[in-house]
């Protein structure tokens, strides 16, 4: 048997297994998470293609695609998400398909900025990721925990793969049941479905590179956005366990505001790739590295006033202070003038402002000398 002949075997297999759990006697939803990436990209491609080869009074049961913009996506990444969810959409009604598509983001109080500019959080680190759970984790766990409470269960589908990596492997190990379905450890009511879970890197790439998608066009845009970011995504978290997925040390697009990496090899790859207006963010980027662990922009104590000593000894800084807070919104307006796009709500502002109110008023009720704070 040729190579293209055991793929398209292993294929075959993947379909049929989605289509017999599909007919399942149960009205429980389907959500496939989507990343953008190459795995996610796959599973909702071959969901798509069984939902239009089924007769129309057996597609009973609905698909949610459901992918989350943290707020502080690479912009490019970002738009081919909006791209490819739009071109799902358009083509699920004109098959009239029960699939619809959502982005989760954030609560506007748990954002990226309003955590590091109001709140003074420092930038995140291996030790002090604070932004997965609140960026990506919450948000999208919100989202099907909702569609639970409607249905009584749903049926998650991960583009998880055991060969992607070690820590990956290790998670499905763990996990796996020796069932086709696997109940979720954090979101009672929700099961969880790997379909492409033996498939490799190589077989996940011959495929979107010689299989059009059925909503139309190509994988074509895909295939460059991995090449010019030199990697690939950040996946979908839904777990503490998925985490080191994000942010790890290999070369994956996502927030463009991420400090866990030390450097953002996907952005510098955008750059490279001839996408200039880029280089402001990764300058900027490189200075919330710079000044996470300056103690001169650290404030002695935490937000509820108290020191701390680490186990080892260790006195550990609090958030960052009003005035680097401040200095650092600035820079984020100018930055924003400088690329000629939106990286700030107003209504993060809004918030950000009402933190640092609070903040001066705790200041003054312990006695404290007020720092200076933006002006405006």
């Amino acid at each position: 048997m040729q190579p293209e002949d055991e793929l398209a075997t292993r294929i075959g297999a993947i379909r049929s297994d989605l289509e017999e759990e599909y007919r399942q006697p149960r009205g429980d939803p389907w959500i496939v998470g989507f990343s953008g990436g190459k795995d996610s990209t796959l599973v909702v491609h071959l969901v798509f293609e069984m939902l239009l080869a089924l007769a129309p009074d057996d597609r009973r049961r609905p698909v949610h695609v459901v992918a989350n913009d943290t707020l502080v996506e690479s912009p490019l990444v970002v738009a081919h998400i909006r791209r490819v969810l739009s071109e799902i959409e358009h083509a699920a009604r004109a098959w009239r398909l029960p699939v619809r598509t959502v982005i989760t983001r954030p609560a506007p109080d748990q954002t990226f900025w309003v955590n590091l500019i109001g709140r003074g959080y420092p930038t995140p680190n291996r030790m002090f990721r604070w932004c997965t759970d609140r960026m990506k984790i919450q948000p999208t766990s919100r989202y099907i925990l909702d569609q639970v409470a409607a249905s009584g269960e749903v049926v998650l589908l991960l583009g998880v793969r055991r060969s992607e990596s070690v820590t990956r492997g290790q998670n499905v190990r763990r996990y796996d049941n020796g069932e086709r379905l696997n109940r979720h450890n954090d979101l009672p009511g929700c099961m969880v479905y790997r379909p492409i879970l033996e498939l490799s890197t190589e077989e996940v790439w011959e495929f979107l590179a010689t299989v059009p998608p059925p909503w139309g066009g190509s994988h074509e845009a895909l295939i460059k956005l991995y090449r010019d970011a030199n990697g690939g995504e950040c996946p979908v978290v839904l777990s503490r366990d998925d985490a080191p997925s994000c942010g790890t040390s290999s070369a994956r697009f996502g927030c463009w505001t991420c400090t866990v990496v030390e450097k953002d090899r996907s952005l510098e790859g955008f750059v490279e790739a001839g996408f200039e207006e880029f280089g402001p963010l990764l300058e900027f980027r490189d200075w919330l590295v710079s000044i996470r662990n300056d103690p001169t922009r650290r404030s002695a104590r935490r937000r509820d006033g108290r020191l701390t000593i680490a186990k080892n000894g260790v006195y550990v800084p609090g958030p960052f202070t009003l005035e680097t807070r401040r200095e650092i919104l600035e820079r984020l307006l100018d930055l924003e003038r400088k690329v000629g796009a939106r990286l700030i709500s107003e209504d993060e502002v809004r918030i950000i402002r009402r933190i640092w109110t609070e903040d001066l008023l705790g200041e003054l009720a312990r006695g404290e000398t007020p720092a200076r704070v933006a002006r405006g």
